[in-house]
């Protein structure tokens, strides 16, 4: 079988890794004298594998449905270790809270930024360890903080005093990670300064207010935004945390042994910028601190590329040149992204209904096209003035990219429901 890709597929990929790969952080195992290691799936492997779902009985009804990839989230946390091997990655749940998905981070060594207690009890649900969390809010309910305590997860951020005096009183045994503003946002789709982090003034009155409660502050954290951040962000923030670190040294705080570096990071060509800009300023100010602990936030850098969106074509007009489709997901659905995460959408056609010999229609004429979702909001338009082919009714639409906080704060508006989550594996043996 040396040189041949075989797709291993399902509902509950747990179950495959436990049963082909045993189910450890190892992506790769020796079978018959061949390596087998689990790859992403080519596009056109994708695509057949994408048809072979739809024309299933499982099928008929025509649903949406979704192909998480999960070698592709194996090739990203081989990017992620040999671009920054020292940084270990605490996923953001908040962007893609999907078990399957979320098992397999898991298994590779992934720990977990969570930012509400319900994040947490479904992490702990898939039977990870609360030492593996960051409780990365810096602004909790106290009833969360309880919580915390009670369960033993130990690590959260703070940006004010009185959240210092909420875990003072609720969890005195908790370490702090001060979160502070970094002075670029790196111009993100996304920014988080409007919201979160101590400014440069407030950084010795939160590190006093800590000292006087007796509360341990292991270190400092921050988020550049989220989505298309510039990578030369992290130069500054970086050097700004250093600056804290030495702060805290000068007021006889216990030596500070955790720097987390947040989020911001895509998958692709920011991802290469940023890794070097973030070595290179962790050898700047960071270099003789063997001791030092660096954690990172990842969200849509794990999760954007592994998901594939399916969606049937459930109506259609045409006024003119314009053609205009509706779909049967939309922005209520799994393409929220649009709304709350300023994302741009791509769509692929797949004629499985009217050009069988031709899924893709290559050569074909295109049109400006309307693609509408499923509801009787107007606002629910995924796309305006995209060139498509013509298409017809129980044709599909393909969007690759929709992992990064799409299904997760979908909604069921006008009774339609968000889609269902359909699974792969690919594995390869090479010659």
């Amino acid at each position: 079988m040396a040189g041949q890709t075989v797709i291993v597929s399902g509902l509950n990929p747990a179950a495959i890794l436990q049963s082909t790969i045993g189910g450890a952080p190892v992506v790769a195992a020796a079978e018959n004298g061949h390596t087998r290691k689990v790859v992403p799936l080519s596009k056109d492997a994708l695509q057949d594998f994408m048809v072979s779902i739809i024309t299933q009985k499982l099928q008929d009804d025509k649903q949406p449905f979704y192909v998480l990839d999960l070698g592709e989230v194996v090739s990203l946390m081989e990017q992620w270790n040999s671009a920054l091997p020292n940084i270990r990655p605490f996923y953001a749940v908040k962007c893609n809270p999907e078990p399957s998905f979320l098992s397999m981070l898991s298994a590779m060594g992934s720990n977990f930024d969570c930012a509400s207690r319900a994040e947490i009890e479904y992490v702990l649900s898939l039977g990870i360890s609360p030492d593996r969390i960051v409780f990365a809010n810096p602004c909790k309910p106290e009833s969360d903080i309880i919580f915390a305590e009670k369960i033993g997860v130990n690590l959260t951020t703070y940006d004010s005093e009185d959240e210092v005096y909420k875990i003072r009183k609720h969890h005195p045994k908790c370490e702090l990670l001060l979160r502070i503003k970094p002075m670029n946002d790196g111009n993100a789709r996304c920014p988080m300064g409007p919201k979160y982090g101590a400014l440069p003034e407030e950084i010795e009155p939160l590190l006093r207010t800590a000292q006087a409660a007796r509360l341990t502050v292991s270190g400092v954290s921050f988020h550049i935004g989220s989505g298309d951040a510039d990578s030369n962000a992290y130069l500054g923030a970086i050097a700004a945390a250093k600056q804290v670190f030495e702060t805290a040294t000068q007021f006889g705080m216990p030596k500070m042994t955790v720097l987390d570096i947040g989020g911001g990071f895509t998958s692709g060509h920011q991802f290469t910028s940023a890794a070097p800009a973030v070595k290179s300023a962790l050898e700047t100010h960071f270099q003789n601190s063997p001791e030092l602990t660096i954690i990172a936030e990842p969200g849509r850098f794990f999760a954007e590329t592994a998901f594939t969106l399916a969606t049937t074509i459930i109506g259609k007009r045409v006024r003119g040149e314009l053609k205009e489709y509706w779909i049967n997901d939309g922005l209520y659905g799994s393409m929220n992204c649009v709304l709350y995460d300023h994302a741009t959408v791509t769509a692929t056609p797949l004629a499985c209904m009217s050009n069988r010999n031709n899924l893709n229609c290559g050569g074909s004429k295109t049109f400006p096209s309307t693609v509408f979702g499923p509801t009787c909001d107007a606002l629910d338009t995924v796309l305006r003035d995209y060139q498509l082919p013509e298409l017809q009714v129980n044709d599909w639409l393909v969007f690759p990219n929709m992992g990064a906080y799409t299904k997760a704060a979908g909604s069921n508006f006008n009774g339609f429901n968000t889609s269902a989550i359909v699974t792969h594996l690919a594995y390869a043996y090479p010659s």
